[in-house]
């Protein structure tokens, strides 16, 4: 069984707006930390977003604060990430991605846990702003 399918990228004009769907399973349906992260060609992967369900809590990335919201419906099994105001520079392969069940987004040197620290990936979603 596929553990997270995202879906919901494409490509808007700056200013737009899109939302992204993961669907769980039913392992990472019981993760308790779930995130977005994106990557470019040739850059690190770096976190967007990530949902805290036990401890009700929501990190978001500063390039992103303010335009993009994190939420999770658990009775449908879904973490959605919601994008506004997307600029050129928001153009990147987005991923969902799960921790083990378990353990929390803490973690790492800011605080958050880092991109190592989640164990299930999504095959992830193409998001394109043109200017």
């Amino acid at each position: 069984q596929v553990p997270l399918v995202e879906s919901g990228g494409g490509s808007v004009q700056a200013g737009g707006s899109l939302r992204l769907s993961c669907v769980t399973s039913e392992y990472t349906h019981m993760s308790n930390c779930m995130g977005w992260f994106r990557q470019v060609p040739e850059k690190e992967r770096e976190g967007v977003a990530m949902h805290d369900r036990d401890r009700e809590t929501t990190n978001y990335a500063a390039s992103v604060k303010g335009r993009f919201t994190i939420s999770r419906d658990s009775a449908k099994n879904i973490l959605y990430l919601e994008m506004n105001s997307l600029k050129p520079e928001d153009t990147a392969m987005y991923y969902c991605a799960a921790r083990s069940v378990g353990w929390d987004c803490r973690g790492g040197i800011r605080g958050v846990a880092p991109p190592t620290d989640f164990t299930y990936w999504g095959q992830g979603t193409q998001v394109t702003v043109s200017s």
